[in-house]
């Protein structure tokens, strides 16, 4: 019996170990990450895009947010915003067209960690210029992006310029090591911060009456902000649908990161909340809220994602193929195939 339980706990230690040693050695969810920069950075850019004919009036040294009323918000919460180092209108053009570049470059993968860096205080300056336009994805985009710069989020998705592989092979031996574990961290960060969202929203609605009597969805979808003409009767004027509707959502939060515990449910809780954000950008217009969320989703459809990418590259090699040979079109030269699948993998 005693040397029963013996093997049992040294099992257990050699797959903790391997559990370990994996998580030093193997980076995780690269493609997952690389998708969640890419969508943050789109969710920041079409921030500054949506106001860009009226920021002026939404930001600006004079526009409806008062410049003292400004800065007393900002010395009464210790933060800061690059808004409130001029009132000139030239330093305010150049503040809102940089954020807007830098939003843009994180979208398409240009510039790597640093211009990650830039883009979050430049984000948070105009979200402190004017918080009466936000939606609360501002929220998890400031803890999120952070925590990105611990990861390799810049290895898919991106215009690779050659410069970060150059810089990593000139970093010293042990840094370059502690990279794989710190990308992990941050990925398990990401994924913690997203299961306590859930969670803490759907206990805080567990205890709300409206949410426990099934009624909730109904006052929600009647509110005059959040409510879509044409739509949204279809939803609060059925009785089932805002029932179900109700109950659907408080489980769905409370339980969701018992779905991301379990590997083989973690991509279908991933595609749920997922839908669960879009319909939330389609009837409530939260969109900004909603796409933050799902960029944090994608964390959990890393290894999908790859494996829909993979078909897609075989059935494109398979098409192209049949059409070269029904055409008679030269075949690929080994140095091109060469160059492509260099560039597949640095990708």
């Amino acid at each position: 019996m005693t040397a029963s339980l013996h093997a049992r706990l040294r099992a257990r230690a050699d797959r903790s170990l391997a559990s370990l040693d994996r998580f030093g050695a193997t980076p995780f969810a690269v493609l997952g990450v690389s998708g969640t920069r890419a969508l943050l950075g789109f969710v920041g850019f079409m921030f500054y895009a949506s106001q860009y004919p009226d920021r002026h009036y939404l930001f600006g040294p004079s526009g409806v947010e008062s410049w003292s009323r400004f800065t007393d918000v900002l010395d009464e919460t210790g933060t800061f915003s690059l808004y409130s180092v001029s009132t000139s209108t030239a330093w305010f053009e150049l503040v809102f067209h940089l954020g807007m570049l830098l939003a843009l470059a994180v979208t398409l993968g240009v510039g790597g960690r640093p211009v990650l860096a830039l883009h979050w205080v430049f984000l948070w300056s105009v979200y402190q210029r004017n918080q009466f336009l936000l939606d609360g994805g501002d929220n998890l985009a400031y803890l999120v992006i952070p925590m990105l710069m611990l990861t390799r989020c810049y290895d898919r998705l991106s215009f690779p310029s050659g410069l970060a592989g150059q810089v990593r092979e000139r970093l010293p031996g042990g840094l370059r090591a502690a990279q794989t574990p710190l990308h992990n961290l941050g990925v398990l960060a990401i994924a913690t911060q997203i299961c306590l969202v859930y969670v803490t929203s759907g206990l805080y609605k567990v205890q709300g009456k409206l949410w426990q009597d099934g009624t909730a969805l109904f006052y929600i979808m009647r509110i005059p902000e959040f409510e879509l003409p044409g739509f949204s009767r279809l939803v609060y004027g059925n009785d089932l649908l805002v029932v179900v509707g109700t109950y659907a959502t408080t489980l769905f939060l409370v339980y969701f990161p018992l779905g991301v515990l379990v590997p083989r449910l973690r991509p279908w809780a991933a595609v749920a909340s997922i839908g669960f954000h879009l319909s939330i950008a389609f009837f409530m217009g939260l969109t900004g809220f909603a796409l933050t969320m799902v960029a944090c989703d994608l964390i959990f459809l890393s290894r999908p994602l790859a494996a829909a990418i993979r078909l897609t590259d075989r059935v494109r090699d398979r098409v192209t193929a049949s059409v070269r040979r029904r055409t008679g079109w030269p075949e690929q030269s080994a140095v091109t195939a060469a160059r492509t699948a260099a560039a597949k993998n640095a990708g």
